[in-house]
């Protein structure tokens, strides 16, 4: 499927397309009631730029290529949209909103000073087994990048980002950073071709875990906040 602009004027997926978009999802998804299940599929295909900005689609569509009733998808609909993912048009369908400027300023600004609370939290009590952890997920980065397959290490860096906060140990914090990983993934991933290769990245990394290892907790955050605004500085450049 072309991978669309983010801001031309929306053009409909059709049903084969949709089908194409959602297929295999749902071998990662556990949940079994309808909507719940509905729900999943369609964000991680939003999500993952199966279903790329701009485009609309059909309700019925949609229930065709997840071969559900329209009724579970509707309820899908209508939580994917107070999510900010998604535009319901009422008799319709939906269209797929468009990765805006100055939405994703607004998540960065708090992601990065979560981001960088969660680092300093973890600093205090991270083990020698976690931090080992977290150092093979930056060499699996590394790796993704010598094979130059950045969707691949856009995903580990999705998980390196999420292992600190979980860490954490937060919920509260874990929930509000939850919120907004979708829009960020979804940021990331469609600018990454238009973006310089992330090597910078991976040595933010591996200093941040340095001052966790070295039980640095100030410096952790500062590096976490000083690495997160460099990359929303990258993304908002290339949107």
């Amino acid at each position: 499927m072309k991978k669309s602009s983010n801001s031309e004027e929306p053009t409909f997926i059709h049903a084969d397309d949709v089908k194409s978009a959602t297929e295999g999802l749902g071998n990662d998804v556990t949940e079994t009631r309808l909507p719940q299940r509905a729900y999943q599929i369609i964000r991680l295909a939003v999500r993952n730029l199966y279903l790329p900005p701009g485009k609309m689609i059909l309700e019925r569509e949609m229930a065709e290529g997840l071969q559900m009733s329209r009724t579970p998808v509707r309820e899908a609909l209508v939580r994917l949209q107070t999510e900010g993912m998604i535009e319901v048009i009422p008799r319709r369908g939906f269209i797929i909103k468009a990765i805006a400027k100055e939405d994703l300023q607004e998540i960065y600004e708090i992601v990065e000073a979560l981001d960088g609370l969660a680092a300093e939290m973890v600093t205090e009590k991270i083990s020698g087994k976690e931090l080992e952890r977290l150092e093979e997920l930056v060499t699996f980065q590394e790796e993704a990048l010598h094979e130059k397959n950045l969707s691949k290490w856009a995903r580990l860096d999705d998980k390196f980002h999420t292992d600190i906060i979980n860490s954490a140990g937060n919920l509260r914090l874990s929930s509000v950073i939850e919120t907004h990983a979708d829009q960020i993934f979804r940021a990331r991933l469609f600018t990454i071709e238009n973006r310089p290769l992330p090597f910078r990245s991976i040595i933010e990394h591996k200093a941040i875990l340095s001052c966790m290892r070295a039980q640095d907790k100030n410096a952790a955050r500062m590096l976490m906040q000083s690495h997160r605004k460099r990359a929303r500085n990258e993304i908002l450049e290339a949107l």
